[in-house]
């Protein structure tokens, strides 16, 4: 049988595991808003109409930040619809999803929601079809004090106080001909500098995120961050990426390596970054905001769409998650949380019902899916400084992504419980000795070993009626003799595996 090792040494430090890294994202579109976060009349919601029992699995899920309110809806959205008194808001046609828009929920609920929730928001601006001045005016509206029309019409809507947001998404996807509103990187670059200065002279306190490529495959990847950066670097803060990895063709052996795919997308923008920073001669270092990223069945949209007319919040993507698919996400993680020197802020899409850990039945129940797990625990466990590992795997062959290893791992110390975490998955069809060398932090016992395993049952999945077929199982807890262990990670799984001090 083959086996594995690791080696884990407290000196080898990538940087701490931002909490924002386990960020969350609510677009209005499907049934993320409507009938997942937000359902008056529904037996758990309160008089705002916003779902409990969502509620509480969104603060059991562990999320720390949610970006509202898209994703593409954004980039035809107009802010204004979304505040004041409901029965005076307008419906509009959303190009985006082809939906039509209530306006129910907007702006002053998200902040309710998301103070209940305890999440940070993360707003978007539509740069799409709009431009600074109401960018602008959005910014005044959610974040000035007082004394101006706009927020006064924040007190006079019932928000005394300003929301205070400080992460902000310069519009969309803006590469994407899908976008409405698309264009090109100059144009887009020019637009995004002229935004960044301006919201930064109402609150110099906020954090603004450029538009990235919509995903790697591109045909403008790396061209269209080089242009961007090259107008906006000085003014912004991240640049974003997005990716979804599509399991739909049944290549198992590539979609479990996804995360080779998404670890190469984040060297790329970094070197890419890091071009145009020397080439203006930029000293601080620009980071990573992940906003978008999930495993996503992407050819069923488009049937989707197809099937029906302009309705308010269709079922769309509601995609059921295998186990295999929970492996994906836990790997997926696993390379977030590797390259937390330069990734500052990641969000997973949806939080609800799209695409989502969560799903919900309207006027029933709400349950976890089977990537609920992976992420619940990782936002848990994964707390202090990410230690960088270098695993000696067996290796397979994988027809997107050529030679890869069978196991990924990344490691987190938190310094002030003595607390080692080590996330580990293995992407084979049998199971994996993985042999543990923690010398370099004496004096561990194990607390516990969970691990989410996908090899016996790859198309298991949580549902109403089954809502817990597909969770995590204690393992036996390995206890280090002389700073080693030897643990069998199952075939096809995703593990979190916790020691502390003995004398704890």
């Amino acid at each position: 049988m083959r086996t594995a090792q690791l080696t884990i040494d407290p000196a080898f430090a990538i940087g701490p595991a931002d909490r924002r890294l386990f960020g969350s994202f609510v677009e209005h579109m499907g049934r993320c808003v409507y009938g997942g976060i937000y359902e008056p009349g529904h037996p758990s919601a309160d008089s705002r109409g916003l779902r409990g029992d969502v509620l509480e699995l969104t603060r059991e899920l562990g999320v720390s930040v949610v970006r509202y309110p898209g994703g593409n809806f954004v980039s035809g959205y107009r802010w204004e619809d979304g505040v004041g008194p409901v029965g005076d808001r307008p419906r509009r046609l959303d190009l985006a999803w082809k939906t039509i828009e209530t306006n129910a929920f907007g702006l002053d609920e998200f902040m309710t929601w998301a103070a209940e929730a305890g999440v940070e928001p993360m707003m978007a601006v539509n740069l799409g079809t709009r431009g600074v001045q109401e960018a602008l005016d959005l910014l005044e509206y959610a974040n000035h004090p007082g004394g101006t029309h706009l927020s006064d019409l924040r007190r006079k809507h019932g928000a005394e106080d300003p929301y205070g947001v400080k992460l902000w998404c310069l519009g969309n996807e803006m590469d994407g001909p899908w976008q409405v509103g698309h264009k090109t990187a100059d144009e887009y670059g020019r637009l995004a500098a002229e935004a960044a200065r301006a919201m930064k002279m109402i609150d110099p306190s906020i954090s603004l995120i450029a538009c990235g490529s919509s995903n790697r495959r591109m045909p403008t990847f790396a061209s269209w961050e080089a242009t961007v950066l090259e107008h906006t670097y000085e003014h912004v803060d991240y640049i974003s990426a997005h990716t979804y990895y599509d399991p739909s063709d049944g290549d198992r052996a590539s979609i479990l390596a996804s995360a080779v795919d998404m670890d190469n997308f984040i060297t790329e923008v970094v070197a890419t970054a890091d071009h145009v920073a020397a080439k203006q001669r930029h000293k601080r270092k620009l980071k990573i905001s992940f906003d978008e990223w999930n495993v996503w069945y992407e050819s069923r949209l488009q049937a989707d769409l197809d099937r029906r007319g302009w309705v308010e919040a269709p079922a769309l993507i509601e995609d059921d998650f295998t186990a295999v698919d929970a492996v994906v996400v836990g790997d997926l993680l696993i390379t977030l949380l590797r390259h937390a020197d330069r990734v500052g802020v990641a969000a997973q899409a949806q939080l609800a019902n799209v695409i989502a850990p969560i799903r919900t039945r309207n006027g029933g129940p709400a349950w976890r899916q089977s990537i609920f797990h992976p992420f619940a625990l990782t936002a848990r466990y994964a707390r202090g400084t990410v230690l960088r590992t270098e695993p000696v795997s067996p290796r397979y062959d994988t027809k997107k992504y050529g030679d890869v290893p069978v196991l990924d791992t990344v490691a987190v110390h938190d310094e002030e419980t003595g607390e080692l975490t080590v996330f580990a998955v293995n992407r084979g069809e049998e199971d994996l000795p993985l042999d543990l060398d923690l010398r370099g932090l004496p004096g561990l016992s194990g607390l516990s070993f969970l691990s989410l395993a996908a090899g016996s049952d790859p198309s298991a999945m949580n549902t109403e009626a089954e809502p817990d077929r597909v969770t995590p199982r204690e393992m036996p807890t390995p206890t280090p003799d002389g700073g080693r262990c030897t643990v069998r990670l199952p075939a096809v799984s995703w593990s979190v595996l916790r020691f502390g001090p003995a004398n704890a």
